[in-house]
């Protein structure tokens, strides 16, 4: 199961209470106060980990809490600290606060962390109020509590090539032709549900990582077909490959089915839509002629073309390597 948004409450650990003592040995009838300071509450920290690839640990468990700090003993002991609470999450979360909407932290990096959620300090023992004129207090502090949130945790996918286009396009098919992964594939619609990643590998032990997102239709930016919950997996991306069927089955214009999808995407996101772009043209093993191919690219003057045609796999290393230097125009992911 693909998770990509939870909810959940987070909690630190409280404080240990700190004690009230008196030290008691023989010969010593009055030895004076002893009691020790509480131990602190645990954190709550949160890193990015290469290990974990959605938010599924946490759709059957919202409450998140670390240990509490021991409560302090006499003799000057200081009662031990709770253990911090580690939450690994995948790389590419975005942690926000649920109460106030606001960002807290977007861990984009393996191995990031953030502490979100401070331990409570141990409260004092009556040792610690001793003076000179208070030589035998017989007060000691509470711990302190352990802060808490209601977080909304949500993943975007770290990629640099991003897909889009109608469902039936061949989006599977071409990512399955360019990189290891194996996408479900069928000659029927929607037959990809959840992102996939792949990793497209080129001569000199180049790399990039592909995402493919469900095809998107007309209104999806108001919630319409599948795609529109899976858009934020693209955002990061370095440049888009906006896929087109050259030959649809249902006999429409493949420029106005690209007009579609940048409307959509527009309408989701400006600055999504402004996104490096290069338009691919698939299924030309179905073709008769140029002149489907000389028609498109006269409607969509001022796109990058290439041809391509991932039953054949007819293509896809000039596709690859103009990827390639796509990304290395773009630079790094933010």
């Amino acid at each position: 199961m693909f998770i990509d948004e939870a909810k959940i409450f987070i909690k630190a650990g409280d404080g240990g209470d700190g004690c009230v003592s008196f030290r008691r040995e023989k010969f010593l009838p009055k030895g004076g106060p002893d009691g020790g300071n509480g131990g602190e509450g645990g954190d709550v920290i949160f890193q990015a980990s290469e290990n974990v690839d959605t938010l599924t640990d946490f759709a059957g468990k919202h409450h998140w809490r670390a240990e509490d700090g021991m409560q302090g003993e006499g003799s000057n002991k200081t009662g031990a600290d709770g253990s911090e609470l580690l939450i690994e999450v995948p790389v590419g979360t975005l942690i926000f606060d649920s109460d106030t909407d606001i960002l807290l932290k977007d861990l984009n990096i393996s191995g990031n962390k953030v502490t979100i959620c401070k331990g409570g300090k141990g409260g004092k023992g009556n040792k610690f109020f001793t003076s000179s004129i208070r030589q035998a207090p017989r007060i000691a502090e509470p711990g302190e509590e352990g802060q808490a949130r209601n977080l909304r945790l949500e993943l975007k996918l770290i990629a640099d090539v991003g897909m889009v286009g109608l469902p039936n396009a061949g989006k599977s098919t071409l990512v399955s032709v360019c990189s290891k992964a194996r996408p479900k594939i069928a000659n029927y619609p929607f037959t990809t549900l959840n992102p996939v990643l792949g990793i497209a590998e080129l001569s000199d032990y180049r790399r990039f990582v592909m995402a493919d997102i469900p095809g998107l239709i007309s209104g999806a930016h108001k919630g319409a077909g599948l795609g529109h919950e899976f858009l934020r997996h693209i955002e990061r991306t370095k440049t888009i490959v906006h896929l087109i069927d050259i030959c649809p089955l249902d006999g429409s214009d493949p420029a106005e089915n690209y007009r579609q999808i940048r409307e959509e995407l527009e309408k989701y996101s400006p600055m999504l839509a402004e996104k490096k772009e290069l338009v691919v043209v698939n299924k030309i093993d179905l073709l008769q002629s140029n002149e489907p191919i000389r028609e498109l690219s006269s409607k969509l003057s001022g796109c990058e073309i290439v041809q391509v045609s991932a039953a054949t796999k007819k293509g896809i290393n000039e596709l690859k390597e103009r990827l390639w230097k796509h990304i290395q125009q773009e630079g790094k992911t933010d």
